[in-house]
């Protein structure tokens, strides 16, 4: 019996340790390849295997904010209903030590990264700085803590063309960012409408409201500018607008109907319709740009 509870012990310490890293929100650094689709690089090999590479350091360095942030409020999240038992750090499966321990071997994989893709860890850097600023001081500030996690997106993109060494049209940045605010707006007011302050102090300063006007505002421009960019330099591309338009709809009637939302990714891979969206809007968007007799 004491022998296996001794072999458990180390397997709850394996996966609280991936649970620490949350590769369930590595989705997220889907961002990082959208300049692979829309610059067309998506047939060249080679610049295929420097997204994925940018990609995949993206979700490093994400891992290690994440594990920072857990570290900080490691007392809060053990007041909390839901985060004492989720988080590894409250819950006690991980202790400070083994998440230093783990800390140090990605921020280790980072400086591999800076002597195999510096302009990408420029950006990453540029990432890390903002996520710790956002840990400490920016997630108690309204308004500033949204626009900070919309920011990391719109850091995402730019990583991923920095990886191909391709401009990032006004346009893609502009639809970023709004996409980003639609997002993190929703994750406001689901955090706000499930645990109000307990969850986090900042909630304090909304109100569902008003966070639904930011939402709604995001969402609005975000669609604007997407149709705006199509038309204007890739017309080819109109026919993604409505999965694009459908997408924006299935995510706030999750969030309205399926109270979803509090996360992206959660909302994403819970729910098909989303999901197929997703695959179906990349689909149409390769096919697009794939030049004609190739």
């Amino acid at each position: 019996m004491h022998d296996n509870v001794a072999a458990l012990l180390p397997l709850a310490r394996i996966r609280g340790l991936l649970a620490l890293m949350r590769p369930r929100q590595w989705v997220k650094n889907g961002f990082v390849l959208a300049p692979l689709v829309f610059s067309g690089e998506f047939r060249d090999a080679g610049a295929v295997s420097s997204a994925l590479l940018a990609m995949l350091l993206f979700c490093v360095a994400s891992s290690a904010t994440y594990i920072v942030n857990d570290m900080h409020d490691i007392e809060r999240d053990r007041r909390h209903p839901k985060k004492s038992k989720t988080r590894p750090l409250a819950s006690g499966v991980v202790t400070v030590p083994m998440a230093l321990g783990l800390l140090a071997v990605l921020y280790s994989v980072l400086v591999w990264g800076w002597f195999v893709a510096s302009p990408v860890l420029a950006v990453i850097l540029g990432y890390l700085l903002l996520n710790v600023a956002y840990t400490f001081v920016l997630k108690h500030e309204p308004v500033v803590d949204i626009f900070t996690i919309a920011i990391g997106f719109v850091l995402r993109v730019y990583a991923g063309a920095m990886a191909l060494a391709v401009p990032v049209s006004s346009w893609m940045f502009v639809t970023t960012l709004c996409l980003a605010l639609y997002l993190a707006a929703v994750k406001r007011r689901q955090e706000l409408s499930g645990s109000g302050a307990e969850g986090r102090k900042v909630l304090e300063k909304y109100s569902v409201g008003l966070v639904d006007r930011y939402a709604e505002m995001s969402a609005t421009g975000a669609l604007v500018f997407y149709s705006m960019f199509v038309m204007s330099a890739r017309p080819e591309l109109v026919i993604s607008v409505p999965l694009v338009l459908f997408g924006l709809f299935r995510y706030w009637y999750v969030v309205e109907q399926l109270d979803g939302g509090e996360s992206p990714t959660d909302a994403l891979l819970s729910d098909w319709q989303l999901l197929l969206t997703v695959v179906l809007w990349v689909g149409v968007c390769v096919w697009a740009l794939w030049p004609a007799g190739a």
